[in-house]
């Protein structure tokens, strides 16, 4: 392994952080440097997936749930084009999956999961997965992991815009607008992406079945109708603006604000035989989310401090016509939440041999959330819901040391409040060590406890809120391989396995009740274990010829090894619901000059969706491969760089569904034109 000596101040950004200086003075590339097993001390046993570049800004009209599906071993719960995305990481469910935004954590409070359609990718410059262990890094409560996003200064100088205007079938518009300004000091971004569409596809309707008949009504044979996506329009509006602000004497200041605006009706089911014109089912949000930051770095230590707030506004509406052509509301849900934030962190390093990390965040919850339209037996209207607040601490002290250059130890001691109750001490332990030095093969190994508590729509929904729930507990161990090969401007390949096992005990699950509404119960022991692989291959073919090549694989068996509930309780021993066993994923990358194709596929194993694992017509999803392919021609001009791009969706057009009753479009079109004009902007 080679060793960093004269090369330092072209390495800053990647050595420990005993080699760094103030980043003012760290922004100077020396081409040609190539340094091979350079493994960063803080990075020490932690198993990561990062999102590279092309993956987030492929093309505008990307949520993060299109980015993790295809590019990750990830499953993604969809209930249909743009509706509520959800995601299952080793074999857990999405409340166990924590999602923190430049440091903040954004899942929702009420619900505890974050819907990552409502997520543009576009406004995404940083995105990894920390996977199982990994995640107590970051915070607490991940018993899947973690999916860290977040943005980056520009390192453009002077003033710079882009523009994206895309066009889609189902009379879908997407529009991508950013204008940035930056020198020495200051740099400043704001970025909005408007997107809407009719989204009113075509699908073959499974369920439900027409008849043929003779001239004598006579059944002669069926058929199963084409329908279209009723009552799924959609129009989303997102607003970034970013501020940063360099000293020159290792302080940074920072502003990120983002604005949401969404207007979306939830589609039909179909086994809905209503006609849409007699309902309505809509749903409506904004949010906002504002981080102010300061970071301080010295040689050998460094110190921030974030400030935050969220503030969130639902409202779900649901109308029918009761006969006389008056549409009478059933439904009025109105949902507000508020949570200040705020987080302290620190490190130190002694010799580069240690690294020490100090964090501690906090966050207030306050939540209101109503059903307005309910109707006392007196004719009355009376608000159903519940008003609560609830704290939550998090604090993590960690070691990290590297005796040789060839092992590193880790060891993470995190401590959690939630309202007044703290869990008990979450101890994790790292290893990694350098097997061989000529294929850079590294092996990585943990150890952790990890705790989640029950969110507030668990504890208080009404009806069915569980006050007496306990929180969930679980251990995670990993296990991993990873290697790293390649020749300087001919090939690089690189790959990685990794076993994992957790035990999670007080599974909470939403069950029904004699009173006919569910309600949470703590009643699951859940044992989720498989295997992780992930490739990267990257050619050059010939002369402006480009390969490259990622594909990952995942195995995820997800069991129920809790006691029966009932004599009749089938659901030992059988995958959980909507957990896919097996899961792959590849991405292919051609390019030439300016000209670029690329290809996405992903596969599902069979997903079921009752506990008892039924091989029923409902009782069970069929597997399904997805394929999307994408070409792209870039236009370089004095004035002005282009881009003209055209992606082909369900290419094969797949019959597929993600979620019972939720059909998903066939094959659709995209075509997007980019101009990026050159005036006003300098090279950094």
């Amino acid at each position: 392994m080679k060793k960093p000596t004269a090369l330092l101040l072209g390495l800053l950004a990647a050595l420990p952080l005993a080699a760094q200086n103030d980043w003012t003075k760290r922004t100077h590339p020396i081409a040609g440097v190539t340094v091979v097993g350079q493994r960063p001390i803080k990075e020490t046993g932690v198993q990561r997936t990062r999102f590279d570049s092309v993956a987030l800004k492929e093309n505008i009209a990307l949520s993060m749930a299109d980015v993790l599906t295809f590019n990750s071993p990830i499953f993604v719960k969809n209930y249909g084009r743009a509706t509520l995305s959800t995601v299952a990481f080793r074999g857990t469910s999405p409340s166990h999956t924590q999602v923190t935004w430049n440091g903040m954590r954004i899942s929702n409070p009420m619900l505890g999961m974050t819907d990552f359609s409502m997520i543009p990718s576009y406004f995404v410059d940083d995105a990894s997965l920390l996977h199982g262990t990994s995640s107590v890094n970051e915070t607490g409560g991940g018993l899947g992991g973690a999916v860290k996003l977040a943005t980056k200064p520009i390192s453009a100088r002077g003033f710079g815009l882009q523009y994206v205007q895309g066009v889609g079938s189902f009379r879908t518009f997407d529009e991508f607008l950013r204008l940035t300004y930056g020198n020495d000091r200051w740099q400043f971004s704001t970025r909005a992406v408007c997107s809407s569409s009719a989204n009113d596809y075509k699908y073959r309707n499974r369920d439900k079945k027409e008849n043929i008949y003779d001239a004598d009504k006579n059944i002669v044979g069926s058929y199963y109708p084409i329908e279209r996506n009723r009552s799924g329009a959609f129009r989303d509006l997102h607003v970034l603006q970013e501020v940063y602000c360099n000293t020159g004497h290792g302080d940074r200041f920072g502003l990120n604000a983002w604005y949401i605006r969404s207007n979306r009706e939830l589609p039909m089911l179909s086994t809905d035989y209503a006609s849409d014109l007699g309902f309505e089912n809509r749903q409506r949000e904004e949010t906002f989310r504002g981080i102010v930051s300061w970071d301080h770095l010295r040689r050998n230590w460094k110190a921030a401090a974030k400030a935050g707030y969220i503030h969130t506004w639902m409202a779900y509406d649901y109308r029918r016509d009761v006969g006389n052509g008056t549409m009478m509301p059933m439904t009025r849900s109105r949902s507000r939440i508020d949570t200040f934030y705020g987080q302290a962190d620190g490190e130190y390093s002694i010799g580069g041999k240690w690294l020490f990390t100090a964090s501690l965040s906090a966050y207030q919850h306050l939540v209101r959330s109503a059903d307005k339209n309910i109707i006392t037996q007196e004719g009355n209207k009376a608000i159903v819901g519940y008003d609560k607040g609830r704290i939550e601490l998090s604090g993590s002290l960690s070691a990290k040391w590297r005796p040789v250059e060839r092992f590193g130890v880790s060891v993470v001691l995190r401590e959690e409040l939630f309202g007044t109750e703290w869990t008990p001490l979450i101890p994790a332990l790292f290893l990694d060590g350098v097997l061989s030095e000529r294929g850079n093969v590294v092996a990585k190994a943990s150890i952790s406890r990890n705790f989640r508590f029950p969110t507030l729509n668990d504890l208080y929904f009404l009806p069915g809120g569980n006050p007496d729930l306990h929180r969930e507990s679980g251990w995670t161990y990993d296990a991993g391989i990873s290697f790293a090969v390649g020749k300087a401007e001919h090939y690089k390949l690189s790959g990685s396995a990794t076993w994992f096992d957790s035990h999670v005990d007080d599974w909470i699950i939403w069950l029904p009740t004699t009173k006919g509404f569910f309600s949470p119960r703590n009643l699951k022991k859940v044992h989720a274990c498989g295997v992780e692989l992930q490739a990267n291959l990257s050619v050059a073919l010939a002369r402006d010829w480009r390969l490259d090549l990622d594909g990952t694989y995942s195995w995820t068996p997800s069991v129920n090894e809790g006691a029966p509930t009932t004599p009749a309780d089938r659901s030992v021993g059988k995958q959980l619901p909507y957990v896919p066993e097996h899961s792959a994923t590849a991405t292919g990358r051609l390019s030439w000059r300016r000209w670029s194709l690329h290809y996405k596929w992903c596969w599902y194993s069979r997903r079921y969706t009752m506990s008892s694992n039924d091989h029923t017509l409902t009782g069970h999803l069929p597997p399904y491969y997805m394929n999307n392919l994408t070409l792209e021609k870039g236009f370089s001009l004095r004035w002005a760089d282009l881009s003209l791009k055209g992606a082909i969706n369900n290419l094969f057009d797949e019959e597929y569904l993600s979620v019972l009753a939720r059909p998903m479009p066939g094959i659709h079109f995209e075509l997007f034109v980019g101009i990026t004009p050159k005036w006003g902007r300098k090279k950094p």
